[in-house]
């Protein structure tokens, strides 16, 4: 398979950037090490280029009628400029994708997409597409940073006239950006801290970065890799496709009824709401170890009688609580906060406790 590069791939080999293959592209995992990365955007400001996601355009007076369709949340509430958490439901009951939803202004949309799917969705909407939106992938052209933590924003301000502060979480606005026009800046992210992310034509890309850095120096702003983002996501329980949801785990299993709305149809609805309705025989949990251990992808989840009743879908040791935490999937009569629960590390079963999301804040 050709690994893909993102616009800025000589740069962060430059900046000491760790490179591995991640979703088809060569992404950074770390520059200096996960933990320091991870508090750098804890207590003050990182960067992330995360330039490999996917971008998808979709204009015209049939474009909100094909979002209805193929995404589980109600993109008709959206006011211009607000943006919405959303996933794409297969036809088995499971998920081809999560997705944030942009309304431009009205007839006018953009889709950001995982990395690793971008062909899969493309094919996806495009299938559906019968009443002919005017759809475009533009994921080669764009360059994304987010600009996480709570220096974020004193960073970034002095780069805009536009007040960013007004700008409400899940919200955006498009202007000028370090002196290139037309640039979306977003009340989103990954990571819990607050912060912004930053869309801008690729051929802007450098120039971009070297001001957000040059902005945020006074607080010794970072690049943040890959491994960083990971442990910063989990920390506030949010969800990674191809781990924690994937195309056989239904939103509903997933906790992501709250974007499920039966208000529209949608592909798979009907199942979906009889699930809602019914019940599931399984949640997706988070949990917080107990006993001395980090949980790890796959490793079994057990009952006190040691009977499986899950797996872990990810786990970490917490670098702001100093403790092993982990989601995964376990039957629903284990699913409460509060219920005892054992992770099978290497053969030792090790006590954990399901717990309330996100595990720091909230």
């Amino acid at each position: 398979m050709n690994i893909k590069q993102i616009p800025l791939n000589d740069l962060h080999i430059s900046l000491g950037g760790k490179m591995v293959s991640f979703a088809g592209f060569n992404m950074p995992v770390r520059y200096s090490s996960d933990i320091e990365e991870h508090m750098a955007v804890r207590n003050s400001v990182g960067v992330f280029d995360v330039s490999h996601m996917g971008e998808f355009t979709v204009k015209g007076p049939n474009a909100l009628d094909l979002i209805q369709r193929v995404t589980s949340n109600d993109a008709s509430k959206l006011i211009n400029g607000q943006a919405q958490y959303s996933c794409l439901p297969n036809d088995t009951g499971g998920i081809v994708d999560d997705l944030i939803v942009y309304k431009i202004k009205d007839e006018d949309y953009l889709l950001v997409v995982n990395a690793g799917n971008i062909d899969k969705d493309w094919n996806w909407i495009s299938n559906h597409n019968s009443k002919g939106a005017d759809l475009k992938n533009i994921s080669d052209d764009i360059c994304l940073f987010a600009v996480q933590g709570p220096k974020a924003i004193a960073t970034l301000q002095k780069l805009t006239k536009t007040d960013l502060t007004v700008i409400k979480y899940y919200h955006f606005t498009i202007g000028e950006f370090a002196g290139v026009p037309d640039v979306i800046m977003s009340n989103t992210g990954y990571t819990g801290a607050g912060g912004f992310e930053i869309y801008v034509n690729k051929k802007y890309g450098e120039k971009v970065w070297h001001a957000i850095f040059d902005a945020g120096k006074e607080f010794d702003i970072k690049p943040i890799g890959l491994g960083a983002r990971d442990t910063l996501r989990l920390e506030m329980g949010f969800c990674l496709y191809g781990n924690d949801i994937d195309d056989t785990t239904s939103p509903i299993e997933a906790g992501l009824g709250w974007i499920t709305k039966f208000t529209k149809d949608f592909t798979n609805s009907s199942n979906l709401k009889k699930q809602k309705e019914e019940g599931v025989k399984k949640k997706l949990v988070g949990f917080r170890m107990i006993d001395k251990g980090i949980p790890r992808h796959d490793y079994l989840i057990k009952d006190v009688s040691g009977n499986a009743i899950g797996k872990v879908t990810s786990g970490t040791m917490s670098p702001v609580l100093g403790v092993g935490i982990g989601l995964g999937y376990v039957t629903t009569s284990h699913a409460s906060p509060g219920s005892e629960i054992f992770i099978d590390v290497r053969g030792k079963l090790l006590k954990a406790l399901v717990q309330k999301l996100p595990f720091i804040g909230g």
